[in-house]
């Protein structure tokens, strides 16, 4: 659950609006080899361990006409489908020809990235939909493919872009950690795949609390680190559930640690292994705070509830 850049708080539907991003913001025991031969059809090179920061030899002048994929390295972890949000290590570059700009990168991000495909840049979705987990590809993306008459900041409308993604992870639409049912302050939480929430009738507690109902063996959660999760979120007071990934969209990524989530999420997801599932009650000083969040029907003085599935920590 994200924070508001300015002041309040961002919702969870943030990563509807990255798709159409630059790059819209999971472990692999991948391919680790270097790959430092040239692309085919594309006349570069592009040299590094999967996984890691490459390094990129442009040719002399311009790329050809047209979008060109090449796949450098082949995994062999799951096929992406639409609708999959592809967790990858990328670097993103303008080729002109001239300095050949570097112009964004999970490198310098700090975490690796979350790509929906189906909702990227059109050259991005045609380069991506298809390939395994632990594939790199590289792709020249020319303006009809990538962001057409009216590109983001630091990107002109005739640029050619050119990408490297390194593939490190899949989850489906619907994925989900089988978790038991369980109640934390009255609330009750179903068992199986797509846990549906039970808030009960009169006040709820002053404090926060969470708990775990399902622990994982995975990766644990930590300040820095990439947490993919699907979620549901509900309002005490009318007992409304107010967003869930389930059936709302994709399961969403989170980097930890970096402000960008109410204080609840880091407190009860820091520490926890991937394959958890997590139940919290969330006290405005703990969501929402005065400002509440309208776009939700969500007031200042309104307590959530939210169950998490940690399906991953990167």
């Amino acid at each position: 659950m994200l924070r508001h850049a300015a002041a309040p708080k961002l919702g969870p539907k943030l990563g509807q609006v990255l798709a159409r991003m630059l790059v819209p913001v999971l472990v692999v025991a991948g391919v680790a080899g270097c790959t430092g031969a040239p692309a085919q059809g594309l006349e570069l090179k592009v040299a590094g361990a999967f996984g890691a920061r490459p390094t990129i030899d442009f040719p002399d002048g311009k790329p050809a006409p047209g979008l060109q994929v090449d796949e450098l390295t082949t995994g062999k972890g799951a096929r992406l489908e639409p609708d999959d949000v592809a967790i990858v290590q990328y670097t993103a570059h303008v080729w002109d020809g001239g300095r050949n700009r570097l112009i964004d990168s999970s490198f310098t991000r700090g975490a690796p990235a979350a790509f929906p495909v189906g909702g990227l840049l059109p050259g991005l979705d045609r380069a991506l939909e298809g390939r395994t987990v632990g594939s790199r590809v590289i792709a020249a993306v020319p303006p009809g493919d990538g962001f057409g008459p009216n590109p983001p900041r630091g990107v002109g409308p005739s640029d050619e872009l050119f990408y490297v993604v390194d593939i490190l992870g899949a989850h489906h639409k619907g994925a989900s950690v089988e978790g038991p049912a369980g109640t934390l302050a009255g609330v009750r939480v179903s068992a199986g795949a797509r846990p549906a929430l039970q808030v009960p009738a009169g006040a709820p507690p002053a404090r926060f609390a969470s708990t775990v109902l399902e622990r994982g063996s995975g990766p644990k959660a930590r300040p820095g680190r990439l947490v993919v999760t699907q979620y549901a979120g509900a309002v005490w007071a009318n007992r409304r559930v107010f967003d869930t990934t389930w059936t709302n969209g994709l399961p969403k990524a989170f980097k930890l640690g970096d402000g960008g989530l109410i204080k609840a999420w880091e407190r009860a997801l820091t520490g926890v292994p991937a394959g958890s599932r997590v139940l919290m009650v969330v006290p405005p000083a703990y969501g929402y705070g005065a400002p509440g969040f309208p776009a939700y029907g969500i007031k200042g003085s309104d307590t959530l509830v939210f169950v998490v599935d940690v399906l991953a920590v990167y």
